[in-house]
């Protein structure tokens, strides 16, 4: 199932219009739950893995997810919108120029 980006566009233009680390914090813990936030930061954390050719066990064993979640982020890595290939190429971009 596709986002209806039209619904949507509010939301992402207002995420789009933080201008800090600190102001998209606050944003996301006022937004969401304790819950929902470990949750999007852990899909996160799954990518980044996978990205890193770790295999599902190791990251079952580092980040604590389930095989379903696992399995979801994968899914999204190989067949979405390439919204995580996108970020984490960035930030490792980003990542490397700090080096």
């Amino acid at each position: 199932m596709k986002i209806d980006h039209e619904k949507y566009d509010a939301l992402f233009d207002a995420i789009l219009s933080l201008e800090n680390r600190e102001e998209c914090r606050n944003f996301f813990e006022d937004l969401c739950s304790i819950k929902e936030l470990c949750d999007l930061s852990g899909r996160y954390e799954v990518a980044l893995l996978l990205s890193d050719n770790c295999s599902y066990t190791e990251v079952s064993k580092k980040t604590g997810a389930s095989t379903a979640t696992i399995c979801r982020v994968n899914k999204s890595l190989n067949y979405g919108c390439d919204g995580y290939k996108k970020v984490i190429a960035r930030m490792k971009e980003k990542q490397g120029k700090k080096a």
